[in-house]
C-alpha cells in the first residue's frame, strides 16, 4: 500500500488534513506549529515528509502529551515520508512511548486487483508505476525514480554516497538477486573497501530498498549456510536496473527465476502475521528451501518458489523437510491451480498463497 493511499484509507473516516511538507506553502503553515496545531484540534494531522522539518517533532511532543493528559485517544497525527537514519533514530527519543512506526512494502497481489501477477510482477509494487497506462510508462517512471532517489533523496537525506557508486552496487545486486552476500566481491567489482560496500548495504537495507534474508539457524547436525541472502526489494525496480521493459523480455531474461522469488519472498513477508520470523535454509551438503516462516505458536512452513507451471521439488526441498519437520510446505509456481502434492506440501498460486499466508494469525 502506498503512503497516500495509507493517508486516504486511515482519514476517510474522520476530519483530517494534509501537509505536503516539501512544499513551501504547507511549511509556511507551521511558521508557528504550536498554534496552527492547536486550531487542528480534533482532526487527523498528516504531515508527509516530515523528515523536512526535524524540529517538528519536539513540538509534536508536547502537543501529544498535553492532548493525552486532556484524555484524547490516539491516532492525531499521521507521519509519512522518507526519513534519515539520524532522524528516525530522533524519533525514536524524541516520540517515545508516543508513536508506532508502520513499514510500507510493495502493493501486493491482494491489492493491485487490476492488474495480472505477471503484470504486478513485472511493474512492482510503487503506486504509480503499477497505474501507470502501460509498461513504457511503468518503466519510465521507475528509471527516473532511480535516477531521483541516487541524485536527489539520498544525498538529502544525510549520508554523503557517490551517486554512480550506489547506482552500480544497486545493479549488482539486481544482477545477483537473491544471491549469498560477497561483500568482498562487490567491493573488488566497485573498487572500494569491504567496510564501504557494508556501510551503503546497510543504507540500502535501512531504506526498505534491500532486503537481507537471514539464514535460519538450528541445530540439525549439519554445517549451515551463515551468509544472509539479499534481495533488492521491490520486482519492479529490479527489472528497471536491468534494462527489462516487458513481460516477454522479463520471460526470456536470466534473472527470471530469481526475479520471481524474490517478489513472492516480498509477498509473503509482508503479509504474514505480526511477529513471524522470515528466514531460509541451507547446509552445504545441498539441503535448502526458498522460504522459512516461523508462525506464531511455534508453526513453521517451508515455500519452494519455482516459476513454471509444473514444478518439482528437489531432492534438497526433501532434505530440508526431513531436518526440519515443518507444519505445512507450499510449492509456490507461476500458474493460478492448486493442488496436493504429499500429505503436508501443496501446490499453490501466489495470489492463493497470500490469502493462506494473511490467514495464518
Amino acid at each position: 500500500m502506498g503512503k497516500t493511499t495509507l493517508a486516504r484509507a486511515i482519514a476517510s473516516d474522520r476530519p483530517s488534513v494534509y501537509l505536503d511538507l516539501e512544499r513551501p506553502s504547507d511549511r509556511s503553515r507551521l511558521a508557528d506549529p504550536e498554534y496552527y496545531l492547536a486550531g487542528q484540534r480534533g482532526r487527523l494531522v498528516i504531515l508527509d515528509e516530515v523528515h523536512r522539518v526535524p524540529a517538528l517533532l519536539e513540538v509534536l511532543r508536547g502537543v501529544i502529551d498535553d492532548r493525552r493528559a486532556a484524555g484524547e485517544r490516539a491516532g492525531q497525527f499521521l507521519l509519512l515520508g522518507s526519513a534519515s537514519l539520524d532522524l528516525l533514530r530522533q524519533t525514536s527519543e524524541t516520540l517515545a512511548g508516543r508513536l508506532a512506526f508502520v513499514e510500507l512494502g510493495p502493493l501486493g497481489v491482494d491489492e493491485a486487483t487490476d492488474l495480472t501477477v505477471p503484470s504486478l510482477w513485472l511493474r512492482g509494487g510503487f503506486p504509480d508505476s503499477v497505474t501507470a497506462a502501460d509498461d513504457a510508462a511503468s518503466v519510465a517512471w521507475r528509471q527516473d525514480f532511480v535516477r531521483t532517489y541516487l541524485e536527489r533523496d539520498i544525498p538529502a537525506l544525510g549520508p554523503r554516497v557517490p551517486a554512480e557508486t550506489m547506482r552500480r552496487l544497486w545493479t549488482m545486486l539486481a544482477h545477483e538477486q537473491g544471491g549469498r552476500l560477497n561483500a568482498a566481491g562487490l567491493a573488488r567489482s566497485l573498487a572500494v573497501h569491504g567496510s564501504t560496500v557494508g556501510r551503503y548495504l546497510d543504507l540500502l537495507v535501512d531504506l526498505l530498498l534491500v532486503r537481507r534474508l537471514p539464514p535460519l539457524q538450528v541445530y540439525v547436525g549439519k554445517r549451515l549456510v551463515k551468509s544472509p541472502k539479499v534481495f533488492v526489494r521491490d520486482s519492479g525496480i529490479v527489472h528497471a536496473l536491468l534494462g527489462i521493459t516487458t513481460h516477454d523480455e522479463l520471460l526470456s531474461h536470466p534473472i527470471a527465476g530469481a526475479s520471481w522469488e524474490g517478489f513472492v519472498v516480498e509477498q509473503l513477508i509482508a503479509r504474514a502475521p505480526p511477529l513471524t520470523v522470515p528466514t531460509f535454509y541451507r547446509t552445504s551438503g545441498g539441503a535448502e528451501v526458498d522460504l522459512v516462516l516461523d508462525l506464531p505458536g511455534g508453526r513453521r512452513w517451508l515455500v519452494e518458489v519455482k516459476l513454471g507451471l509444473a514444478p518439482r521439488r528437489s531432492r534438497g526441498f526433501h532434505e530440508a523437510v526431513a531436518d526440519l519437520d515443518p507444519e505445512r510446505c507450499f510449492v509456490v509456481h507461476g500458474g493460478d491451480d492448486r493442488w496436493a502434492m504429499d500429505e503436508r506440501t501443496e501446490a499453490i498460486g501466489l495470489a492463493a498463497m497470500v490469502e493462506v499466508v494473511r490467514g495464518a494469525g
